[in-house]
């Protein structure tokens, strides 16, 4: 047996494989997805998700926790395609010093996030660092998880964010472990507007 039959063999038997998983997919809804761990790409994977939702015609909503008021590329791009976001705007908590401002600002995007949940217009929502949220006490926990389990059922749901609680990994459909190797910034290198970030 030559190497090309060999080869053919091989793909076939993955073909097989595969297409025997493709046809026990029978369940049609929206998913859960938790994108989590150490390292970078987390909330990159979530706006990749948003950007495929709208290049496909679907309504997608946006809620960032932590993130500041500077400029965000995605949010800048994304807008200009309907799409809504919530910012809790208050920047990062070793900034802001003020856990009682910080639970304030996260309760009143919250609920923004939950006009998004409760909406079956949007095909999808980026929950994008509700981890944080939720491991630092700043939302009540089982509000959030009662939200994202009763939301419309073609809705997809994506929450990034490091450490993600048990709770809300047990409730995901799909759960991503980003790992860093290695990182510029420990290096010194300094991150880049609208390329490293």
């Amino acid at each position: 047996m030559d190497e090309q039959e060999r080869h053919k063999r091989k793909a076939q038997k993955q073909k097989e494989k595969v297409d025997a998983n493709v046809a026990r997919a029978q369940i049609e809804k929206g998913v859960m997805i938790v994108v989590t761990g150490n390292g970078k790409g987390k909330s990159t994977s979530g706006f990749g998700t948003v950007a495929r939702c709208v290049g496909h015609g679907y309504k997608a909503a946006v809620v960032q926790f932590i993130k500041g008021k500077w400029d965000c590329g995605e949010r800048s791009l994304l807008e200009q395609h309907d799409v809504p976001f919530a910012v809790m705007g208050t920047g990062f908590t070793w900034n802001t010093q003020d856990r009682a401002g910080d639970i304030a600002a996260a309760e009143s995007v919250w609920e923004q996030a939950k006009k998004f949940l409760a909406d079956p217009q949007y095909h999808l929502v980026l929950l994008d660092e509700l981890t944080y949220m939720l491991g630092y006490d700043y939302l009540d926990k089982q509000e959030v998880l009662d939200a994202i389990k009763n939301r419309p059922e073609n809705q997809s749901v994506v929450v990034t964010g490091r450490g993600a609680v048990r709770e809300l990994r047990e409730l995901a459909d799909t759960v991503s472990e980003v790992k860093e190797e290695k990182h510029a910034f420990k290096a010194g290198i300094k991150a880049r507007k609208g390329v490293d970030w």
